[in-house]
C-alpha cells in the first residue's frame, strides 16, 4: 500500500510540471496588445463627383434633338434641355454656369472633329490637311440640318458668337499663321506678303465654296490639293502658255 506522503509528492511534482508548461506557453505566445496591425489603412474617400462623359453626351444629344425638332439656339432653355436629356437642371448647372456656356460647349463639340492645324512632313501636306478639314466640316454641316441652322443662327447672338470665335476660330487662325510664318523663316514662302494674307489665300477658296456657294461641290477629296497647289505654284499665266480668251458675251 502506497503511503499518503508518497502520493502527495507525486501530485506535487505533476502540478509543478503542468505549471512550468503553461508558463512557457504564455511567454512564447504573441502579445495582442503590442502587435501592430499590418493591414493598410483605407484611403479617405475622394470628395466631389467625377465628371461624367455619359451625362454630358446625353445633354449634347438632347440639345441636338431639340434643334432637329425646330427649336432655335436662342429658344433653347435649360429646362427643356434637362427634360430632353433626362437629367435635372442642377446636373447641367454643375457643369456649365449658364446657357451660353452650355451652347458654347455644344458648338465646340460639333467642331471637335476638325483635324488640328499642325506641322506635317512638308508645308504642302500641312496646308492640304488644313484646307481639307474645312471641306470635311462643311460636308458634315450640309448633311445635318441642325448643323447648318446653328451656323446661320450663331451670328445673331453676338456674345455667344464672340466666345465661339475666340474659343474655336481664333486658335485655328493663329495655328495657320504660325505655320505660314515658320515657312517664311525657312525661305519656303515669300516674306513680302503678310502671313495672315497668305493664309487667307490658302483657305479662302474652300471657305468661299463652303459658305457662299451652298450648291458648290465639296465631295471631291482632291479639292484641297488642287487649291493648295494652285496657290503655291501661282496662278499667273506663264510665258509658254496662251491666255484663254472669253466669249463675246463675257462668259
Amino acid at each position: 500500500m502506497v503511503s499518503s506522503n508518497a502520493g502527495n509528492t507525486v501530485d506535487s511534482e505533476f502540478e509543478s510540471l503542468i505549471s512550468r508548461e503553461l508558463g512557457q506557453q504564455r511567454s512564447t505566445a504573441p502579445s495582442t496588445s503590442s502587435t501592430t496591425s499590418t493591414t493598410p489603412a483605407t484611403p479617405p474617400a475622394k470628395r466631389g463627383r467625377p465628371r461624367s462623359e455619359a451625362v454630358e453626351s446625353s445633354i449634347v444629344e438632347g440639345m441636338l434633338r431639340l434643334l432637329d425638332r425646330g427649336s432655335s439656339l436662342a429658344g433653347l432653355t435649360v429646362e427643356a434641355i434637362a427634360a430632353e436629356a433626362g437629367v435635372g437642371k442642377a446636373t447641367i448647372y454643375r457643369r456649365w454656369p449658364d446657357k451660353d456656356a452650355l451652347l458654347l460647349h455644344l458648338l465646340t463639340q460639333l467642331e471637335s472633329k476638325l483635324d488640328p492645324i499642325c506641322e506635317r512632313a512638308t508645308l504642302r501636306e500641312s496646308l492640304i490637311a488644313a484646307v481639307d478639314s474645312i471641306r470635311l466640316n462643311a460636308v458634315n454641316r450640309r448633311s445635318g440640318s441642325n448643323l447648318a441652322m446653328i451656323g446661320a443662327e450663331i451670328r445673331a447672338i453676338p456674345d455667344l458668337y464672340a466666345r465661339y470665335h475666340e474659343t474655336v476660330i481664333e486658335p485655328r487662325r493663329r495655328a495657320l499663321r504660325a505655320l505660314i510664318h515658320d515657312a517664311q523663316l525657312r525661305g519656303e514662302l515669300r516674306v513680302d506678303i503678310d502671313a495672315d494674307l497668305l493664309g487667307e489665300l490658302v483657305v479662302g477658296p474652300m471657305l468661299s465654296r463652303a459658305i457662299l456657294h451652298p450648291d458648290g461641290s465639296l465631295e471631291d477629296p482632291a479639292l484641297a490639293t488642287t487649291i493648295v497647289d494652285a496657290v503655291l505654284e501661282g496662278i499667273a499665266v506663264s510665258s509658254n502658255t496662251h491666255p484663254v480668251h472669253s466669249d463675246a458675251d463675257g462668259t
